[in-house]
């Protein structure tokens, strides 16, 4: 399959895409767990990260010895001004924690959707020294990777395949870290979203228009069946509210956020920006996926409730807060 077959099909997947929105032939695999292992960590700045990264993926034990490890941060385009990609020193001391664990092999990948020159994203945020300074760390541009045909595991867009690149699909552990953010979109984008970028520019163009014109909501739930995350590690030390995931203004948040599960991740993370998970689209056609009820966490560390932040919607969006819709959501709400 190439971009130009993907193209070929591209208005029907359009046309189609609201038919196939809400009907009842969606399937979502049910992945839900007995209990996951859900860690909220205070970090107040990026000085104390490595440290702090350290402390929770050992309140995480992730099963690494061995294995070939990905790690899937945030890059979408460095700004000095903004607080939009995952911090190279969460990054490097990921890597760094896991090769202390026994990780065989640990990589960083990611696609892009905005910037065509990864080089210069890695090269302006500083990304490409916090590698170096790991050693044995390289860094794969996913839009440009070699692409295997995979199949979606959902009826929620009408895409009956996914190209995904080999080096995702050779992992034996996926982490996605992504930047807490709100998004003018999706409401938030945190570690389900941040699978948009495993998607190859090279195979699907950009900014991916493919995924988005199946519905984001959607698409997202699709990437999530397809391409299991087995941790979460979320920087929300700096972070972004209003007008994301590029333009909003930076909410020093002071945390970091660990799981085994990336929908109890974040549920977990909307419940730090006061926006009750369940009004999430895409959290909602997710839940199946793990646990977006809290009482189905093991919460480790801070308490949710002690860094909770009131952060302020994208333009033209209102969320609902953390106990103020209906008396189910609010039993199930975050402690």
């Amino acid at each position: 399959m190439n971009r130009r077959s993907l193209l070929g099909g591209a208005s029907l997947a359009a046309t189609g895409a609201l038919a196939v929105h809400e009907t009842s032939r969606h399937r979502v695999p049910d992945r839900r767990r007995p209990m996951s292992r859900v860690a909220i960590l205070r970090c107040e700045s990026y000085k104390r990260a490595a440290q702090v990264v350290w402390d929770g993926i050992q309140l995480l034990e992730p099963q690494v010895a061995g294995k070939h490890v990905l790690l899937k941060p945030n890059l979408v385009e460095y700004s000095p001004s903004a607080s939009i990609n995952t911090h190279p020193i969460v990054i490097a001391a990921t890597a760094d924690a896991f090769y202390s664990l026994g990780a065989l092999k640990v990589l960083v990948g990611d696609g892009p959707g905005h910037v065509r020159d990864s080089e210069l994203v890695l090269e302006e945020s500083g990304l490409r020294d916090a590698l170096r300074s790991v050693g044995r760390l390289r860094f794969i541009d996913l839009n440009f990777d070699r692409v295997r045909a995979v199949r979606t595991q959902t009826s929620l867009t009408n895409l009956k395949e996914l190209c995904l690149p080999q080096s995702v699909l050779a992992a034996d552990v996926v982490v996605s870290m992504p930047k807490v953010k709100t998004h003018h979109w999706a409401g938030v984008t945190l570690s389900l979203k941040n699978l948009f970028g495993v998607v190859p520019g090279s195979v699907y163009g950009w900014p991916k228009n493919i995924l988005h014109w199946q519905g984001i909501d959607n698409s997202i739930v699709e990437l999530a069946a397809t391409v299991p995350v087995h941790y979460v590690i979320a920087d929300g030390i700096e972070a972004m509210e209003g007008n994301g995931p590029l333009h909003g203004p930076a909410r020093h948040l002071g945390c970091l956020v660990f799981a085994d599960d990336p929908v109890a991740a974040d549920s977990a993370c909307c419940s730090l920006m006061d926006v009750d998970p369940h009004c999430i689209r895409h959290l909602a056609k997710a839940s199946s996926l793990g646990n977006l009820d809290p009482r189905r966490w093991e919460l480790l560390g801070d308490r949710i409730a002690s860094l909770r932040q009131t952060f302020q919607p994208p333009p033209m969006m209102t969320f609902a807060r953390v106990g103020s819709s209906t008396p189910e959501a609010r039993g199930r709400s975050a402690p």
